[in-house]
This record gives structure tokens, C-alpha cells and sequence, in this order.
């Protein structure tokens, strides 16, 4: 599923926490906005991390899960791309 991840976070240390789980599972597109392709048991996986790294009454974090028609209708404006989900192989 692709899933637009959206966080503002008051302090420096909880962001930076946040920022690099979300390396781990996605792509940063701006400063605190990433693109993940996932299944859902890695969302889970994330959820469960973030919702370890904030202050749950300082800090917010937003899940957008789109769906496959709905990524289709996404514009942008200016540079960059959307986050594609890669094929990986592991022998």
C-alpha cells in the first residue's frame, strides 16, 4: 500500500528519532513528509516504532493510505518524483 507519512514534532531530539524510523520504511519527499510503499505488517512495525519516539500530547503524526486509483490522480508541481515500490530480489 502507499502511504504519505506527515509529522510535526515540537522537540529537536523526538524529531530526529521520528525522522530516521522513517528513513527505514520510506522515502523523504519534504523536510517532514515521507512516501512509503509497504505491506501492512511493516506499517504495524512502523506505527508501533513511531508511536514509541513521540510526545503523544506535543506531537502529531498523519498516515495517509492511499489506493491504487487514488495514486494515479496525484499532481505535483516542480521537481521530484513519486515514490515507486521496487522490485527487490535476495538470493
Amino acid at each position: 500500500m502507499f502511504i504519505v507519512v506527515a509529522y510535526d514534532i515540537i522537540d529537536d531530539k523526538r524529531r530526529n528519532r521520528v525522522a530516521k524510523t522513517m528513513e527505514d520504511y520510506g522515502t523523504r519527499v519534504q523536510y517532514s513528509v515521507f512516501e512509503c510503499v509497504l505491506e501492512e505488517e511493516y506499517l504495524t512495525e512502523m506505527v508501533d516504532t513511531l508511536k514509541k519516539h513521540i510526545d503523544h500530547k506535543e506531537d502529531s503524526i498523519r498516515f495517509y493510505i492511499l489506493c491504487k486509483g487514488c495514486i494515479t490522480s496525484v499532481k505535483m508541481l516542480g521537481k521530484g518524483e513519486l515514490t515507486e515500490d521496487k522490485d527487490v530480489f535476495i538470493i
